[in-house]
């Protein structure tokens, strides 16, 4: 999914808890709503990066929608737009997806089914609601790329998690490893992205990475996690030192969220638009590419590399031009 923001925030995003919080408290974030563009935009509920957390481990973007009347929004339509760095993580509750890469992966987004698109040194696709959608409701998230690994080569991976059910829950693991689920995925660095379903009154109580800080994206009821009490659309972020995480449904329906997790990165990264790179002169430049592939603007320095991005195979929506970067270098904010 694209940050389609005219005027995206710049960031510099580091790893808070370096910076003071205590490592025991269950912090809440609320979400703010960004449309997604159009005369009846669809909107998203964007509760990662904000100001004071930018950072979950190497979780770096959370977006959620829905659910969304097809008839009323128009759906999803996200014309061919770039990504740099990072990894796009699409999770569906309901509804059904079509994305087209520059890669050459051509894929459905369902629910209960994990697509995972690897950006690498440069990446460009489009998503487009089907038309068997009338509901669409699911979170994107993005990965941030370490150092290491930010070159690569841009990538697909889907994988259908096998479901962990027991009398009070069911769990869907589809990165990383939680309560004897391993997702084959391959990581980059450690990460969990785990679906659970709560019934309503019941507990789950899972052993956790002591290193890893965890957050809890509240679809729908009201959950008990680690004794703060989060509600549907904010996300609750636990720094690490714990071993052990409990969630509580307090509601007479059934609880529904996300658990996403990591090791703090550990790496400054800048996030502009839908580029993740190191500092403000290598998105200038991821920009600058972008815009002379599609012939938004001229090439502006002609020892740039081009064709950093390439094209959406089957595509036939117009790319989507980037926006005007700020008038300053971009700062950190933390």
């Amino acid at each position: 999914m694209s940050n389609l923001e005219p005027h995206p925030q710049e960031m510099l995003c580091g790893n808070e808890a370096e910076v003071g919080v205590a490592p025991s408290r269950v912090e809440l974030l609320e979400p703010r709503d960004v449309p997604l563009g159009g005369p009846r935009a669809m909107n998203v509920r964007r509760t990662l990066p904000q100001r004071q957390r930018s950072l979950i481990g190497a979780w770096c973007f959370v977006d959620h929608y829905g659910p969304d009347e097809v008839s009323e929004t128009g759906g999803m339509r996200v014309p061919p737009h770039p990504h740099t760095g990072l990894q796009t993580v699409s999770w569906l509750f309901t509804g059904e997806i079509e994305h087209r890469d520059s890669a050459g992966f051509h894929a459905f987004v369902r629910p209960g089914e994990l697509n995972l698109m690897t950006a690498g040194r440069g990446i460009c696709h489009s998503e487009v609601s089907t038309a068997e959608s009338t509901v669409l409701h699911g979170a994107q998230l993005w990965v941030a790329l370490p150092d290491h690994a930010r070159f690569n080569d841009p990538g697909f991976d889907h994988y259908t998690p096998e479901p962990v059910v027991t009398d009070a829950y069911e769990l869907r693991v589809f990165m990383g490893s939680l309560a004897g689920s391993v997702s084959p995925v391959a990581l980059h660095s450690p990460l969990l992205g785990a679906e659970l379903l709560l019934k309503p009154g019941q507990s789950a109580v899972f052993d956790v990475e002591e290193s890893f800080e965890y957050g809890v994206l509240v679809d729908s009821g009201t959950v008990r996690f680690n004794g703060a009490t989060a509600t549907a659309d904010q996300l609750a972020y636990l720094p690490t030192g714990h071993r052990e995480i409990e969630l509580t449904s307090e509601t007479d329906e059934p609880v529904r969220l996300l658990l996403i997790g990591g090791e703090p990165m550990g790496e400054a990264i800048v996030m502009w638009w839908n580029f993740v790179g190191r500092d403000h002169d290598e998105v200038v430049e991821f920009r600058a590419n972008w815009q002379a592939e599609i012939g938004a603007e001229p090439h502006q320095a002609a020892t740039t590399a081009t064709n950093q991005f390439g094209t959406v195979v089957g595509n036939t929506l117009e790319p989507l031009p980037a926006p005007t970067l700020p008038n300053a270098r971009i700062r950190p904010r933390r």
